[in-house]
């Protein structure tokens, strides 16, 4: 055995453990979806204040049935309930951290160690440390916050009070959220007492909904009935606003979602019917001519994706925020967004040289290898995949939700897409995901993974171990499923289509849509 060939079995069993290793520490950690909910709650209790200036306005009572569920505010309490039961693991680990975290005496460590849960507090990293915890402490609390002043809006008081009274006294979290429950509790107390600077705290600390619905409480008891017109009229305004975005979150995606149910039944119809002449059976059984074996193939994944993107590139990352006065990601949305950026096209940049150099000496290539052709009927395919996707997706995510039940951790670049309200971020986030994506995650594993594999399997075969790869890839449990079933159907469009183009743009629409409905439900809270 070669020392090439033993370096990279080395390698693949050290990238199987890592795979495992991050896939398990997702497993510790919450699903992204957990705050899209709570996110689509809140813009649906702010769309459900909304009045048409004619009462007796038809159109408008069909359009807010068509998007609201009923009984909101029932359904919201029980989304808080739920967020907040799943939250409480975090919360008691946020909670020791930060005790264990205080009680470390500040060292600066010259020797290498294995990397704790919390690592060594030094002068410059204890600050960030505690001021991430504290941020996560804080998210938490405002669960309860909201939780409370849903239960008292339905005049369940004590629940509230009781809901309220946990952080009342709690030295752990932000002195601003604790004199809020302070405040809170006094609104929705009998007799009701008013706090002071009890507006500002309202105005800084509350959001959307619960927002308005706090401040109609506090103008109420002080009798100020021209800030009661005046909020009842913003409020109007803003839950307009929030309407048309439910409408567009929600019609756009279940219109293309019933047209791929349509399709979906006509192709397996027509598969059922015309056999080898339908479009599902074109190029079905047809693989192509591999001239490279699997070890080209285990070296261009282990060395070009592995190796770039799990060691190089977060080692390269690392010294230059060591040794060059750079601030890190986490201090600004648009320096994470272009750190996304830059260390992404870094990462596929290495992974398509080493694809090069692994298969030049087999060139020329056959026709049909990463073939980009803009004749034919790819835009077709690309499109009418994008919507059969949709229905398969949703249904395993639904699935998927049950079997996780809230945990398996998700992709970053989703909750700072969701969180970070700016432009320029949101700009570069597109660009990453709606193009850099699809033309890299496509060229590998559709272009490259899929038709080399189909030298030991049939075209089902690749297309299933393909998909299971890409999914794997993510580094996240609670997306291997649904990436799965994305990736069969991205492997169903290009083997039929043969052209890389129609699943890119299948994969393109998938992220767009996926982040402009993140920006859409961000906008709103």
């Amino acid at each position: 055995m070669s020392i090439k060939r033993l370096g990279l079995i080395l390698l693949t069993l050290v990238s199987f453990a890592f795979s495992a290793s991050a896939l398990w520490d997702s497993l510790q950690k919450p699903q992204f979806q957990n705050h899209l909910e709570l996110y689509q709650t809140n813009i649906v209790l702010q769309a459900a204040t909304w009045e048409p200036p004619d009462s007796n306005d038809g159109n408008f009572k069909a359009l807010r049935d068509a998007v609201l569920v009923e009984k909101p505010l029932e359904n919201a309490t029980k989304q808080y309930q739920e967020a907040r039961k799943l939250a409480q693991p975090e919360l008691e680990k946020a909670k020791n951290q930060l005790a264990k975290l205080r009680s470390e005496p500040i060292t600066t460590p010259t020797t290498p160690q294995p990397k704790p849960e919390i690592p060594p507090a030094t002068n410059t990293s204890r600050l960030l440390q505690q001021q991430q915890l504290q941020q996560s402490l804080n998210q938490l609390q405002k669960l309860d916050l909201y939780l409370g002043i849903l239960q008292a809006r339905q005049g369940q008081t004590d629940t509230a009070q009781k809901t309220w009274g946990e952080w009342s006294q709690s030295s752990e979290i932000n002195p601003q959220l604790v004199k809020l429950t302070h405040v809170l509790t006094g609104l929705w107390s009998t007799p009701p007492r008013i706090m002071p600077d009890a507006e500002r705290l309202i105005q800084d600390n509350l959001e959307g909904w619960f927002r308005f619905t706090t401040l109609s409480e506090l103008y109420q008891l002080q009798q100020r009935q021209q800030e009661l017109v005046n909020l009842k009229a913003a409020q109007q305004e803003v839950s307009q606003q929030a309407l048309l975005k439910l409408v567009i979150i929600g019609t756009v995606p279940v219109l293309a979602a019933l047209i791929g149910v349509g399709l979906l039944i006509f192709l397996v119809g027509q598969r059922l019917l015309k056999g080898k002449e339908s479009l599902l059976a074109e190029n079905a059984d047809l693989g192509w001519s591999t001239p490279w074996n699997g070890e080209t193939i285990l070296q261009v994944f282990v060395l070009g994706f592995f190796l770039m993107g799990q060691i190089l590139v977060p080692l390269l990352f690392s010294l230059v925020f060591s040794f060059l006065p750079i601030p890190r990601p986490a201090d600004n949305v648009r320096i994470q967004a272009f750190y996304v950026l830059v260390s992404y096209l870094v990462v596929a940049s290495g992974a398509l040289l080493v694809l090069y150099l692994s298969i030049k000496s087999f060139f020329p290539l056959p026709e049909s290898w990463f073939r980009f052709s803009f004749r034919g009927k790819w835009f077709l395919w690309g499109l009418g995949g994008y919507c059969v996707a949709l229905p398969i997706v949703v249904v395993v995510s639904l699935i998927n939700q049950q079997l996780w039940q809230g945990q398996g951790g998700s992709n970053p670049l989703l909750q700072l897409a969701l969180e970070g309200q700016d432009t320029v971020a949101l700009g570069i986030f597109f660009f990453t995901a709606a193009i850099a994506a699809p033309l890299f995650e496509e060229f590998l594993f559709r272009g490259f993974l899929l038709p080399s594999l189909t030298r030991y399997l049939p075209v089902w075969g690749s297309i299933l171990i393909s998909s299971f790869l890409f999914a794997v890839a993510h580094l996240s449990l609670s997306e291997i499923f649904p990436l799965f079933a994305l990736g069969v159907v991205l492997g169903v469009v290009y083997t039929r289509s043969r052209n890389l183009l129609a699943s890119m743009l299948l994969h393109s629409l998938w992220n767009s849509g996926t982040l402009l409905s993140l920006f859409i439900l961000g906008s709103s809270n």
